[in-house]
């Protein structure tokens, strides 16, 4: 039996551990987008498990790390420059699962010529985490839904806008 102080000392624990969990998945997107917006596919891809779903509207669902990292590489080629800002993001974690949500604010040149009237689209994103066995985390699935487009007519590779 625990004593009240030890039950609050294992509550103290518990949130503290949460609270590491939310700040590492906050960073493993950053770290990720920020890879995506320097075309390092290495590094953007380390951040997907390898049975990754990846859902979005114009793509449908693209099953496996290799092939998301193909489809997104193929799409976002077209950029000579990007910024993916994932805004107000939100995660939940149970012990080794977690999911979020936040928003994409997606800016892109679209040739070098036409670097002052960007691309851009934004909409949902909804995710969901595994805990890697070797500690850390990793995304198992991402659907991304476009809700506004803005600029010139939507680039090649990325389907239409919204629905």
């Amino acid at each position: 039996m625990t004593t009240g102080t030890e039950g609050a000392y294992e509550d103290l624990l518990r949130r503290l551990r949460v609270l590491e969990d939310e700040e590492a998945l906050r960073r493993l997107m950053i770290r990720g987008w920020r890879a995506l917006d320097r075309k390092d596919w290495r590094a953007w891809i380390e951040c997907w498990a390898e049975d990754a779903v990846l859902e979005f509207g114009p793509w449908g669902e693209i099953r496996g790390r290799e092939a998301v990292r193909a489809k997104v590489e193929e799409a976002e080629a077209h950029f000579p420059s990007m910024q993916h800002h994932i805004l107000n993001m939100d995660f939940q974690v149970e012990g080794d699962r977690a999911t979020g949500v936040g928003y994409m604010w997606f800016v892109a040149v679209t040739g070098s010529e036409r670097s002052s009237s960007p691309y851009s689209m934004g909409g949902p994103y909804d995710w969901d985490f595994r805990r890697r066995p070797e500690g850390g985390w990793h995304l198992v699935r991402q659907t991304l839904g476009v809700w506004w487009t803005d600029g010139e007519a939507t680039p090649p590779g990325l389907g239409q806008g919204p629905a």
